[in-house]
């Protein structure tokens, strides 16, 4: 069975809420600090080298952009955050068009939040997972540029993510990803396509 992210074409970008897709049904949503890696998972996991621009001045954009996988199906890449060098007008952007998306768009049929395996639950990555919990959809989490950290290293921030996710996000899920090495492509690939599977009849 080929993998719908395989599928993934740019659909249209929007930097409003009011110019979200009104023929989506179903959305994979993707967020995360910028610098941790969320362009480059989006290209390995759609098999696309150049689907998600990777930029060298993260935190740029102000835009929300959608892939299109299957007939009213989208990956949604959300604007990077956390990126200390961002004017302040642009940050005020995201407080608004972040939780304002995931909190009200009811499209949304799973959340992959991007973490650098490095340095996993920060505070803005945390105040993310609380602005979604209350959705009661589910979380996949990639620990990204785990091929950086001795196997060790890697297993132990796994299991502390795993334990913090325990006790306060239940049925949210994390694993250990690369996007150099391709660790974890097919673990992150089927969480995918699982959630695409139960809110649209898609030809995969």
């Amino acid at each position: 069975m080929t993998s719908l992210l395989r599928q993934a074409a740019f659909f249209k970008s929007a930097e409003k809420l009011n110019q979200l897709p009104t023929e989506s049904i179903a959305e994979v949503a993707f967020a995360g600090r910028s610098n941790a890696g969320k362009s480059s998972a989006l290209n390995v996991l759609t098999n696309k080298r150049r689907l998600a621009h990777v930029s060298k001045t993260p935190g740029r954009t102000r835009l929300i952009n959608f892939f299109q996988v299957a007939p009213a199906a989208f990956l949604v890449d959300l604007p990077g955050y956390g990126y200390a060098q961002v004017p302040g007008d642009m940050k005020k952007h995201w407080a608004h068009i972040l939780p304002g998306y995931l909190g009200s768009r009811p499209q949304i049929c799973g959340l992959v939040v991007i973490m650098d395996a490095r340095h996993p639950m920060t505070p803005l990555d945390v105040q993310l997972l609380d602005w979604f919990r209350v959705t009661g959809k589910p979380v996949h989490i990639l620990l990204t540029k785990a091929d950086k950290l001795p196997k060790s290293k890697a297993a132990r921030q796994l299991a502390d993510v795993r334990s913090i996710l325990k006790e306060g996000y239940e049925g949210y899920t994390v694993q250990l990803f690369s996007s150099s090495s391709k660790l974890g492509l097919k673990e992150a690939d089927a969480a995918i396509n699982d959630w695409f599977a139960t809110w649209v009849e898609v030809d995969a």
